[in-house]
């Protein structure tokens, strides 16, 4: 999964040497330059022990069916993670990425300056002229398998931020299955159907996200339109944060989430296990004049080896499959490339 680039260009200079202005190539095309609001998207809160045990509460997994069919969306309360550990996980976070640029380049996820990998530190790069980029910094680090970690890769100031994330992510294991099973008992598929897949061996993403204010919110995104890859995301969003935006009957919608809870989004995989009952959401990020953003999000994936298809479960002579099979490591292998097309795997797919 690496690339080329020809050059690398930062946020945080740009902001500070250039006065407000934005260069050309982080300003949007008229068409896809943010619009105003719909207003905020009406998503619940899940109350993940009221969804556990032998008698799930009908009423919560009612809630739960209606986000994933509306929204693609949903919060979780009732977790699980300690609020002490969710402080401390943002904390590192926003202590990393308000080091020196030098210090940060250290992770860096360019090889040689030229090529480029999931893993590590980056600013937005400049793949080709003309591509829009986001407004934004991100630290990617597998976490699962744990014998894929690059730790070279894992920042050693502070001193915690290692501990802080293993622990962090472990526990969004027990939640990560949790919502699996409640959706396979909504599908009316084995309780264990989804959760077989994921193993010691199923791949775990980190990615923690810092978007810079910027001087021209109204021409500059922080992320572009996208659907998640993988099977299920789990965001954490620093308190009172505002940006994200998710896409319903061509109109973009607020996301709000209530403090200590965690965001929810079913990705690629998931819709094409449950044959397009439940949708990827697209979802986007604005920027801000005054206020820097923070976030925290672990992404779920398949085993490696996994067959990604359609349930048979969920298909007969009436319900035919809407996606054809793929192997999981050819997915990961061309998602990547997909997505900096503006494009989706799930798209290619489609029957």
């Amino acid at each position: 999964m690496e690339g080329t680039t020809k050059k690398e260009a930062s946020p945080e200079q740009i902001v500070h040497e250039l006065s407000g202005v934005v260069p050309a190539h982080y300003v949007m095309p008229p068409q896809d330059r943010p619009s105003a609001s719909a207003g905020a998207a009406p998503i619940p809160v899940i109350d993940l022990g009221r969804l556990s045990g032998p008698n799930p509460d009908a009423q919560e997994a009612a809630k739960l069916r209606s986000a994933l069919e509306t929204w693609g969306f949903f919060m979780v309360s009732n977790h699980g993670i300690e609020t002490s550990v969710m402080d401390a996980m943002m904390n590192v976070s926003r202590e990393f990425f308000r080091k020196p640029a030098e210090e940060k380049q250290k992770y860096t996820s360019l090889i040689n300056g030229e090529r480029f990998r999931v893993q590590g530190y980056r600013n937005e790069l400049v793949k080709s002229d003309g591509q829009t980029l986001n407004w934004s910094h991100r630290l990617s680090l597998q976490i699962e398998p744990e014998d894929a970690r690059s730790l070279h890769l894992w920042p050693n100031h502070p001193e915690t931020f290692r501990d802080v994330l293993i622990e962090y992510s472990s526990k969004t294991k027990a939640i990560r299955d949790l919502i699996l099973r409640a959706i396979a008992n909504l599908l009316k598929l084995d309780e264990n159907y989804f959760t077989n897949r994921f193993t010691s061996k199923a791949l775990a993403l980190a990615r923690l996200g810092y978007y810079p204010s910027c001087p021209r919110p109204d021409l500059v995104l922080g992320f572009k339109p996208h659907c998640d890859g993988g099977a299920l995301s789990i965001l954490f969003l620093e308190e009172h944060t505002r940006g994200l935006q998710v896409l319903k009957d061509g109109k973009w919608y607020d996301v709000l989430c209530e403090p200590y809870t965690l965001l929810i989004n079913i990705a690629e995989c998931m819709e094409i296990m449950s044959n397009g009952i439940f949708k990827s959401p697209t979802h986007r990020v604005l920027t801000n004049a005054v206020k820097e953003r923070f976030s925290v999000v672990i992404f779920n994936g398949v085993d490696e080896e996994t067959m990604i298809e359609p349930a048979p479960g969920l298909l007969d002579e009436k319900r035919l499959a809407k996606y054809r099979k793929v192997k999981s490591n050819d997915y990961y292998a061309s998602v990547f490339g997909q997505f900096r097309q503006g494009k989706t795997i799930k798209d290619t797919l489609k029957v």
